[in-house]
């Protein structure tokens, strides 16, 4: 019998994805569950499995190219003899197929029917994933981890030449000096830069029309359905000093000023469920945890939101290792979907780049964002008329004003600036 491969739905929002590698080359030998290709959704690079054991007789989608979500992108046959009457079924269906790299044997007379079967993406963090402890993630397929780990060698040290990066069985044969088979050369992709994050694109030329990434589109998505709500927004003016020397205290035990932020934040939105609440047709949808997703920029165009779970609950080291790791993974394009779409509540900073105050646009599904602008000195007066010189950062909530109400937002800005002016050192209890 010969199974067709889907291109899987990897997020609610996903209308198709795009080839980034194929992890098995045609003619390879495929096991149930085992990763068969490496796809590209609206924000993260997934590994693809299948649930058939057999043969990878016909890509039909090559990397680099896109398919509808549902669309076949390749066929898998349960035995040898079947391979080329997967290849006739291609090409009837009007899609070339991919020559396997050896010739298969000769294929049984009458086409069997094809049975569709589902391909998921692995829910376990990416198998060809691993995470050296300072310089990000290492990134490599299971066959070039597999060919590693038998020819003794740490992934690490290798220069990938997939995607992204991505360490490749090439790679492997390379760096052991062995003989490359031709399949595997035959699967090899070109050369990339070996970095941890997406390579930065080259600029545009004068007059050029470059087209949406799949981030970028998401993006496009996003905006778009916000366009929808009404919105309200109020800024609050917060003193620093005491932020900025809780800072100077736990930067040197790698906490970061986002890990601080979120934790202020998380920790006052646990006073006030209804600016961490959602709208739902029929009322108001209250969160079950406070999870903040932090606004990240791509390096090759786009942004991201890597979520920050239960952060009330997470104490500000833990908080701040699991950062990082977000920041490290979001832009090699390595989240799984629940880590950057289960946001409750999201910031926006650009206070690094030196931005006073700015208006944030709100995320589908929520119903507040808030604005964080860069922390200056200013002349301020204080209550007994005297005047000072104290470093202040204006923030800036926008709302959804069907669940929240000024009122709301303004007592939640409140609470914050209290806790970052009065009470900052009860983030690292």
């Amino acid at each position: 019998m010969i199974h067709e491969v889907f291109m899987p739905a990897l997020s609610s929002t996903m209308t198709e994805g795009k080839i980034v590698d194929w992890v098995k080359a045609p003619g390879d030998k495929v096991e149930k569950g085992e990763t068969v290709v490496i796809v590209e959704s609206d924000k993260a690079d997934m590994d693809v499995e299948t649930f058939n054991e057999g043969y990878l007789a016909v890509i039909v989608t090559e990397a680099g190219e896109t398919a509808p979500v549902g669309e076949a992108i390749a066929l898998i046959a349960e035995t040898e003899a079947e391979i080329e009457t997967a290849k006739q079924q291609a090409a009837s269906a009007g899609k070339p197929a991919a020559a396997p790299a050896a010739a298969a044997p000769t294929a049984a007379a009458a086409a069997p029917t094809a049975a569709p079967v589902a391909a998921a993406p692995v829910d376990a963090a990416p198998a060809a994933v691993t995470a050296p402890k300072a310089s990000g993630r290492v990134i490599a397929s299971p066959r070039a981890r597999k060919l590693a780990k038998k020819a003794g060698l740490d992934l690490a040290t290798l220069t990938g030449s997939g995607p992204h990066g991505r360490i490749v069985a090439a790679d492997v044969e390379a760096a052991s000096g062995q003989s490359l088979p031709s399949k595997v050369a035959a699967a090899a992709p070109a050369a990339a830069p070996a970095i941890a994050a997406a390579p930065t694109p080259p600029p545009a030329a004068p007059g050029e029309l470059k087209p949406f990434t799949g981030l970028q589109q998401a993006v496009v998505s996003n905006m778009n359905a916000s366009l929808t709500v009404p919105v309200f927004r109020v800024a609050y003016s917060i003193t620093t000093d005491a932020l900025d020397a809780l800072y100077k205290q736990v930067k040197p035990k790698g906490v970061t000023m986002t890990a601080l932020l979120a934790k202020a934040v998380a920790n006052t939105l646990a006073k006030h469920p209804v600016v961490n609440a959602s709208f739902a047709p029929s009322g108001i949808q209250y969160s079950s945890a406070v999870n903040i997703a932090v606004a990240v920029a791509m390096p090759d165009g786009g942004l991201i939101t890597p979520v920050l779970p239960q952060a009330d609950q997470m104490d500000l080291y833990s908080l701040s290792r699991h950062w990082k790791d977000l920041v490290s993974r979001a832009r090699s394009k390595q989240l799984k979907p629940d880590e950057y779409s289960t946001g409750t509540f999201t910031i926006s900073n650009l206070g690094m780049f030196g931005v006073d105050t700015f208006d944030a646009i709100l995320p589908p599904g929520q119903g507040s964002i808030l604005a964080i602008g860069g922390s200056k000195p200013q002349l301020v007066a204080n209550a007994d008329g005297s005047f000072a010189v104290r470093k202040q950062m204006t923030v800036n909530i926008t709302s959804d004003h069907r669940i929240i109400y000024g009122a709301d937002a303004a007592a939640f800005l409140k609470d914050l600036a209290d806790l970052i002016e009065n009470n900052v050192q009860s983030l690292t209890l």
